[in-house]
């Protein structure tokens, strides 16, 4: 019973944090994958690279030509249990411009939960808590309950201003808490 209560504290301190993503210069980015307006016929133009200090960074140009203006970056991943969390943790560096978070319990889902973030131009480390992303479908907000957070499979991050832009996002980690 002893060992029991020692490894107790320890195990509940390993539970506080789930890291989803952590970017170093080996990360293999084959399951992000970049989705622009050019789905529906827009000229929109996004990119997801590595940079030199080993950021993941999302980067590219809007473009509100042919009923475009939105460039998004999906991670999916094996659904995860998120029951134990209740919040999402961010380190980002956006270009002072907002950005969605975005995320689903299940890839097949047709919905996202989503929550805005507004970039300072500097290092940030952003909380989101579950009970406060939104469920959306393709820019509307739906009459659902907010993400319930007992499952993940995908995160990502979306840009549409609706204005002609460049933006540049640089992502450190992204982690459940």
């Amino acid at each position: 019973m002893l060992v029991f209560k020692t490894l107790l504290p320890l195990f509940f301190a390993l539970m506080t944090q789930l890291t989803l993503f952590d970017f170093d210069k080996n990360s293999d980015l084959s399951q992000w994958k970049t989705v622009d307006d050019v789905v529906m016929g827009g000229r929109s133009d996004g990119d997801f690279y590595l940079s030199k200090a080993g950021h993941g960074v999302f980067t590219g140009t809007i473009s509100t030509e042919n009923n475009g203006g939105f460039s998004s970056v999906q991670y999916r991943f094996q659904k995860t249990n998120t029951a134990p969390y209740k919040k999402y943790l961010l380190r980002i560096k956006g270009d002072g411009k907002r950005y969605q978070f975005r995320v689903k319990s299940d890839v097949a889902q047709p919905h996202s939960y989503v929550h805005y973030i507004e970039t300072s131009g500097n290092w940030q480390l952003v909380e989101i808590l579950f009970s406060e992303m939104y469920a959306t479908f393709r820019g509307r907000k739906l009459d659902l309950p907010n993400f319930q957070g007992d499952a993940l499979g995908q995160i990502g991050f979306l840009t549409g201003n609706k204005r002609n832009e460049n933006f540049k996002l640089e992502i450190d980690f992204i982690k459940v808490e």
